[in-house]
């Protein structure tokens, strides 16, 4: 699948979607893409910043991903940064940075998710409580904040 082709499923997928700001979820994944290559990503990276909540969120199935043309590489980097249910966050991060490229994916996930302008709308107990959560998971993936 070509870039465009990645883009414009990742839209269909996840259509309808919105964030926890109300925001319509196209403009997360967007963020994300633009923020790993900005970050100097490479082009099956970017495909995986515009898949990366797409099994996590039920958008597409695990069974879809294995059959998909995308590179192996790509794939294994989407499922790294699917968090599953139950898991415990150390767990995640340790595959996060045990899998080629998927910690610039979570950089630039975390980034996003983290955007002051972004957590500016939501209620303060939300805001603190995301806020604390990704300051953590920075510190569990030895990456700074943007």
């Amino acid at each position: 699948m070509t870039l465009p082709e990645v883009e414009a499923l990742a839209r269909r997928a996840h259509g309808g979607q919105v964030d926890k700001a109300g925001r319509p979820y196209a403009e997360h994944l967007a963020a994300v893409a633009r923020g790993v290559a900005e970050r100097g990503g490479t082009n099956e990276q970017v495909a995986a910043a515009w898949l990366h909540d797409a099994v996590e969120d039920d958008a597409l199935s695990q069974e879809w991903l294995a059959q998909a043309a995308l590179p192996q590489t790509t794939k294994d980097m989407i499922l790294a940064v699917t968090k599953r249910p139950g898991e415990a966050l150390e767990e995640y991060v340790a595959r996060i940075l045990r899998t080629p490229g998927a910690l610039l994916i979570k950089e630039a996930d975390l980034a996003h998710n983290a955007d002051p302008d972004r957590l500016a709308v939501l209620d303060p107990a939300t805001r603190d409580r995301l806020t604390a959560k990704y300051d953590y998971v920075r510190r569990l993936l030895g990456v700074n904040s943007d």
